[in-house]
């Protein structure tokens, strides 16, 4: 089974909120919300994927020494396995717009259960929650 890494980020605001986003429709999950990120291309490191992903997604800059290491998932599922870092960030520059066609919604971390994830995100909320 391929395993696939993607980087993933949570993205907190002044007010402790962090940011989800809802994937579009004619994607695979559509409707799910989950953490802005992306797959690490080859020759990436899943820093650099992410500072790529959130200029691409949010239009937002930020940097290396800003993202922090959090935890991470690892899920099965049908056709691939997926390893996901999950980074904190506090600093950026700009303000997170929807680039792709996507839904965002700055949440409180006691509430980010009531939005339906993918099971691969699920795991992280009860770490992020008791980070914050």
């Amino acid at each position: 089974m391929k395993t696939v890494l993607v980087s993933a980020v949570a993205l907190i605001d002044v007010d402790g909120r962090v940011l989800l986003a809802q994937r579009p429709a004619g994607k695979s999950m559509a409707g799910l919300w989950e953490f802005p990120g992306g797959k690490v291309e080859t020759g990436e490191t899943p820093e650099r994927a992410l500072i790529r992903e959130l200029h691409e997604e949010l239009g937002i800059d930020t940097w290396a020494s800003c993202l922090a290491p959090l935890t991470f998932a690892s899920h099965g599922y049908d056709d691939f396995h997926l390893l996901m870092p999950l980074f904190a960030c506090r600093k950026w520059e700009g303000t997170p717009m929807p680039k792709e066609g996507q839904s965002l919604k700055w949440v409180r971390a006691n509430k980010l259960r009531d939005y339906p994830m993918p099971p691969a995100d699920v795991p992280l909320i009860p770490i992020l929650r008791d980070w914050l």
